[in-house]
This record gives C-alpha cells, sequence and structure tokens, in this order.
C-alpha cells in the first residue's frame, strides 16, 4: 500500500488515479467524452459521494488550463441563458447527494449516461429546428447540468446533448462549455465543503499531487482536437459517451 497523506492507495489504484487525472484533462481541452470514462474510475477507487469532492478541485486545474487556450471562442449568448439555471441545479443536486447511497448513485450516474447517449444519436439524425434555439431548453438543460454536475460530476453529457443540439463549431463549443464548467465548479466548492464534507486538506493535497498529469492531458487535448474534423469531432464525442455508458453498467 502506499499512503499519500490520508489515503492508503495499492499501486493500481494509485496508477488509475493518475489516469483521471490525465484523462481530466485531455477532457477539458477538447476531448470531452475522456472525462465520463474518468468518472466510474474515480468512482471504483474512492466510492460515489467522495470520488465527487475529490473530483471536483481536479476539475477546476484542468478548466483553468481550458479556459486560458480556448476563452476567445466562447458563445456568451448560451452562457447567459444557462447560468442561473445550472446554479439551481447545483442546490437541488446538493439535497439530493444527501438522500442517496453510493450503489443509487452510481445506478443513476449509469442511466444519465445512457439516456445523453440516446438522445444525442437522434440530435445527430434531426433537424436542428426540431429541438430550437428556444429559452424552455436552456432551462431544461442547465437544471439538468448543475444537478448532474453536483451529483457525480456527469454535466458534461448533458452539455454535449445541449451545445451539439446548438450545432457550434468545434472550437466554439469547447470555449463555451470550459467557461460553463469553470463557473459551475467554483460555484460549487462551498457546497462539497459545508454541506456534503468531500473537500478537506488532505484531499485538496491529494489532488495537487495530479496537476502534472492534468497538464500533460490538456497539452495533449490541444493537440487531437487541432487532427479532428468538425464532423468527426461530433462523432468522437458521441462515440466515447457510447464507451463511457458501457463502461458503467459492466
Amino acid at each position: 500500500m502506499i499512503t499519500l497523506f490520508s489515503y492508503e492507495l495499492t499501486q493500481t489504484s494509485l496508477l488509475l488515479f493518475l489516469l483521471v487525472a490525465f484523462l481530466i484533462g485531455m477532457a477539458k481541452t477538447g476531448i470531452h467524452g475522456t472525462g465520463i470514462l474518468a468518472v466510474p474510475i474515480l468512482a471504483l477507487i474512492f466510492g460515489g459521494k467522495d470520488s465527487s469532492g475529490l473530483m471536483l478541485p481536479m476539475l477546476i486545474m484542468a478548466d483553468l488550463f481550458a479556459v486560458t487556450y480556448y476563452h476567445r471562442h466562447a458563445n456568451w449568448h448560451f452562457l447567459r441563458k444557462l447560468f442561473p439555471w445550472a446554479a439551481l441545479g447545483v442546490v437541488i443536486g446538493t439535497f439530493v447527494g444527501n438522500e442517496i447511497d453510493d450503489e443509487l448513485f452510481k445506478l443513476i450516474m449509469g442511466l444519465i449516461i445512457f439516456i445523453s447517449l440516446g438522445i444525442m444519436i437522434w440530435m445527430e439524425k434531426a433537424d436542428k429546428e426540431k429541438i430550437p434555439d428556444y429559452l424552455w431548453f436552456a432551462i431544461l438543460m442547465g437544471l439538468l447540468g448543475g444537478i448532474t454536475s453536483m451529483v457525480g460530476n456527469l454535466a458534461g453529457a448533458v452539455m454535449s446533448l445541449y451545445l451539439l443540439s446548438m450545432r457550434l463549431p468545434k472550437n466554439e463549443y469547447i470555449g463555451t462549455a470550459a467557461w460553463f464548467f469553470l463557473g459551475i465548479n467554483l460555484f460549487k466548492i462551498p457546497f462539497h465543503v459545508y454541506s456534503w464534507e468531500t473537500i478537506t486538506v488532505d484531499s485538496l493535497l491529494l489532488n495537487l499531487t495530479t496537476l502534472p498529469f492534468i497538464a500533460l492531458g490538456g497539452y495533449m487535448g490541444v493537440l487531437l482536437v487541432k487532427k479532428i474534423s468538425e464532423i468527426g469531432y461530433r462523432w468522437f464525442i458521441i462515440g466515447m459517451t457510447a464507451v463511457a455508458a458501457v463502461f458503467m453498467v459492466v
């Protein structure tokens, strides 16, 4: 066993933990499906609820990399619609998370991924006009994004659904998502510290050990995004979501 601060990890668990950091870095700089893969891996190591608090500072570090690189591409028209409702969703998710155990927590995460996957595939075959840029759709996605972000750090699938349905170009998609998640993840900190008590001094110190791997993942994400076409990028996100869905139920 390897002891890091108050955590005891096997060599395999430690390697998986560092892999999670690398995947989060990639996810935040454009390879979004890898973030969904990171969620169940971390849940297997630390448990569902504790893993969500441990992951949050890692997400914020990666968000800062993404915003630094893609900040000019953000579409604030969509962000202004999403932010207030996502904040409300975080509050709702805080209370929901206090009422469910780890097993139900993981089941909900798996169901969210499967449902999001089905809708994303349907959206690719539908015309944009079938789900237009209406306020009600932004409210719905904002609420779901906030709830799923708090309950399991799974808002990536929801935001993929929303931003793909708005037909944003590749870089605009990444920049808009980067600002959305930075804002929401910072908003979540007090809830994790004072309500769930899943962020502690020891967990933050453990998070800091992952910074080089987050940075490496972020750099790899930027390089890979440049090599993927617009259409290929959309289907890549859907494909990675499918892999995560299978991983979750297995």
